[in-house]
């Protein structure tokens, strides 16, 4: 009786209220049951509302036939593919704008931060004006601004420019010469299993496998020994290649690599707007460096570019990084304005699906699923170079 009473006591007098990680623990205890609660009667009204209007739930239209064209993709799709496939066509649209949008705007911002620094006066106020102009304009409008001036101004198919063999350039977009063939495939195939081999042996020069790779096995020896494999296995098979032209029809182009109108005017638009905003970045990057870093370096005979490349740059990186994951982020996102001007982006897919079907929560679903999985992506990626590239002061 006398344990019992003191476990009891000892209990009780735990939960003092006086004690701020006993109060800490009920408010949150309490927020938890909240949420859940207004989480429960959230999915559970919308599923009542649903049954009442006989509207199915679930991803079982996936499988269905999706019935309706796609103007611009990078992967084989037809109106009988799937609606799976059509959603397949609409990410791979998105991660193809993001991707070659990253890449230029960061080019560019980089080029347009250093200048802005510069002491030439004349370079110094042109990329001042262009920076303060392109971030006060909203990206929707200069959207709007590059797609009309793209199909107003370009020629029709029929007159379009020839200005390269084989290349066409008119108010339907640009159409290029493809490599096709099973020759494409195969080299396709050894540069990514190669690529593959050089992000792993790279993680194992960080952990446990330094030695053996750098001196036992260098990795050059390692991506030819890859590719000799990769040549023994298709040695006996067909690898024949053509070049398909684009040809002119009727009314429009046939064959060849098509850059739509659609799909320029968004990544013109996309690059200039974020290289404005990375330029900062990179501006203040470079003015977080102590002015003595520049003077030592100066008092050693180095140029300024040698200065800017191997001292202050690599520094600055540290400051760089983290507010260009943001911008990165946001080029990702602002790629959904793409429905603006009809590219086939996963959000237009997905509205024509929704349309098609009925299911707005699942197709929501889809959407909000694919960006924020690209956006982990992005971000995960930027974080480990930021921890690859990060100085450690003392």
């Amino acid at each position: 009786m006398a344990i019992k009473n003191y476990f009891s006591f000892t209990f009780l007098s735990s939960f003092n209220w006086n004690n701020p990680r006993v109060r800490s623990f009920i408010y949150q205890f309490i927020s938890l049951i909240g949420f859940s609660y207004f989480l429960w009667f959230l999915i559970s009204n919308t599923l009542n509302n649903l049954s009442d209007r006989n509207i199915s739930t679930g991803f079982g239209f996936m499988n269905r036939e999706a019935g309706f064209l796609i103007s611009d993709m990078i992967i084989r799709y037809t109106p009988d593919d799937t609606y799976r496939r059509a959603l397949l066509v609409g990410l791979t649209n998105t991660l193809r704008i993001a991707i070659i949008g990253i890449i230029l705007s960061t080019f560019l911002g980089i080029l347009l931060g250093i200048s802005r620094l510069s002491k030439n006066w004349l370079l110094s106020k042109i990329s001042y004006i262009y920076i303060e102009i392109v971030r006060n304009i909203p990206l929707l409008l200069q959207i709007f601004f590059w797609y009309a001036l793209i199909t107003e101004n370009m020629p029709n198919p029929k007159e379009a420019i020839n200005p390269l063999p084989g290349m066409f350039i008119s108010n339907r977009g640009i159409r290029i010469p493809s490599l096709n063939g099973k020759l494409v495939d195969f080299v396709l195939e050894i540069l990514i299993f190669n690529l593959f081999l050089i992000i792993i042996s790279h993680c194992w020069n960080k952990q446990h496998f330094k030695f053996f790779i750098k001196k036992k096995f260098p990795i050059l020896y390692i991506l030819i020994l890859s590719t000799i494999f990769h040549i023994a296995i298709y040695f006996n098979n067909d690898l024949s290649f053509y070049i398909d032209f684009p040809v002119i029809n009727r009314f429009d182009f046939h064959g060849g690599i098509e850059l739509s109108s659609e799909f320029i005017a968004l990544l013109i638009s996309l690059v200039i707007y974020s290289s404005a905003f990375i330029a900062e970045v990179v501006r203040s990057g470079i003015q977080a460096i102590n002015q003595g870093q520049w003077e030592a370096a100066h008092s050693l005979g180095l140029s300024k570019i040698q200065i800017l490349r191997l001292i202050i740059f690599p520094q600055s990186l540290r400051v760089i990084i983290p507010p260009m994951i943001s911008q990165f982020l946001n080029l990702t996102k602002n790629s959904s304005l793409a429905v603006a001007i009809g590219y086939p982006d996963i959000v237009s897919i997905s509205n024509t699906i929704i349309n098609q079907t009925g299911q707005a929560i699942e197709g929501i679903l889809i959407i909000v699923s694919a960006y924020l999985t690209i956006s982990l992506s992005i971000s995960i990626f930027m974080n480990l170079y930021n921890k690859h590239v990060f100085v450690a002061e003392r």
